[in-house]
């Protein structure tokens, strides 16, 4: 055989490709086994095989008594939670129901409290802005009195003592305002607890009831990997019982609170008006009683300036009697001292003391004596009749004096405290 001539180059082509390519892995030949090494595991594969049949067998019929026990549990176990759900919504309407009703007497309470709230802000407001007015107005309008009038009197008196009448009602009256308020607030605190407590239950009602309709086939039910930790709530049974009986009964006693305080207010308030009733009366009285003895003290003034004037009447005509009597007393004397004169005139043994000269000496002394007299009691009368003319003076004075007491009493403090008018708020 000829040996064949190996290029080098060929070689080295050859060499450098060897790297790239891929290598091809020839198995080797499959043993072989025996004809009873084949029946043999024939033999074994139907063994194993019936084997499992039958195991399968049994697992199919201890899975349809499983299935119908788990079934059989599970609707048991639905059934129980849905009775539970249904009776807890139950019990969560019950209570709500019961925390309705509070409310609702809560609210009724809080409108009776309302109208009581504005009767006594009415009655405070009337007794501020008129009755206090009205009295202090007539005790400074009463300052207006002149002279003897401007006295402290049983009306004034009475003024004063309806002006701490008002006060005092004033001060009871706020006080029980005060009271009613606070008493609001806290209905008001208790009805927001309440409507809290209202919604926290509405909320679980709709959530009990959205978990009763749910069926195993929705498609918006969770997969809990675990459910032995799965406890949201924080609050037992106890508690919850405990907390919503807790607000029913404070929410009733504070309604039953409220209603003493109604009570209460409604027997304030008569005795507070009848009070002031009794004050208004016993003022206007006082008041009657000064302006009909004003007026009967001014009828008599005025009978006695009417009589006064009669008087200076008469006096100026008795003041002129005496002027012309002492002026016809002094033509008299005159003409007496002018006789006596004449006669004196005489001489020698005719000038005698006779009877004439005698009468007429003896006239003109009487005449003398009446003229004083007559001038004695001109002064004193011309002195009466100044005492007459100012005695008039202070009577018209005194009439002046009295009718601006009337005007004041009768017309400026009755016309204001005929506009006070307690009623019954």
């Amino acid at each position: 055989m000829s040996k064949e001539v190996v290029d080098p180059q060929k070689q080295r082509i050859a060499r450098l490709r060897l790297p790239t390519q891929a290598l091809v892995c020839v198995p080797p030949n499959a043993p072989k086994f025996t004809l009873e090494e084949w029946q043999l595991s024939n033999l074994q594969r139907m063994r194993n095989t019936v084997d499992q049949q039958h195991l399968a067998d049994l697992i199919i019929k201890e899975s349809g008594r499983l299935r119908e026990e788990t079934k059989e549990r599970t609707d048991t176990l639905k059934a129980s939670s849905d009775r539970r759900i249904e009776e807890r919504i139950d019990d969560v309407e019950f209570n709500r129901s019961e925390l309705q009703k509070q409310r609702k007497a809560i609210c009724i309470e809080l409108e009776a409290l309302s109208v009581y709230k504005q009767r006594l802000q009415d009655c405070l407001t009337s007794l501020e802005e008129n009755a206090l007015n009205v009295c202090r107005k007539c005790l400074m309008i009463r300052d207006g009195r002149i002279g003897i009038d401007l006295v402290v009197d049983p009306v004034e008196e009475a003024l004063q003592a309806e002006v701490s009448t008002i006060l005092g009602a004033q001060s009871l009256l706020q006080r029980a305002l005060d009271q009613l308020l606070e008493q609001m607030r806290r209905l008001r605190a208790t009805r927001f607890l309440l409507d809290q407590d209202l919604e926290l239950k509405q909320q679980a009602i709709e959530l009990d009831k959205a978990s009763l309709w749910l069926k195993p086939t929705d498609s918006c039910l969770l997969n809990y990997d675990s459910y032995s930790d799965f406890d949201p709530s924080n609050v037992s049974t106890k508690e919850y019982t405990v907390f919503s009986a807790k607000n029913i009964q404070q929410a009733a006693e504070e309604v039953h609170l409220s209603r003493p305080i109604r009570v209460y207010i409604d027997n304030m308030l008569k005795q507070v008006i009848d009070d002031l009733q009794a004050a208004y009366n016993k003022c206007n009285s006082e008041f009657a009683e000064r302006i009909t003895a004003t007026k009967v003290t001014k009828l008599k003034l005025e009978d006695m300036h009417r009589e006064t004037s009669e008087k200076i009447m008469a006096m100026q005509d008795n003041i002129e009697l005496l002027r012309k009597a002492v002026a016809d007393k002094e033509g008299n004397a005159a003409l007496a001292l002018t006789r006596l004169g004449i006669r004196a005139q005489r001489v020698g043994s005719e000038l005698v003391r006779d009877a004439p000269g005698e009468s007429l000496y003896h006239e003109s002394v009487m005449l003398r004596h009446s003229s004083q007299q007559l001038r004695q009691m001109l002064q004193e009368a011309s002195a009466s009749l100044r005492y007459l003319l100012q005695s008039r003076l202070q009577l018209e004075e005194d009439i002046n004096v009295k009718m601006n007491s009337l005007k004041i009493d009768e017309v400026d403090c009755m016309t204001l405290r005929a506009t006070l008018d307690y009623n019954s708020y």
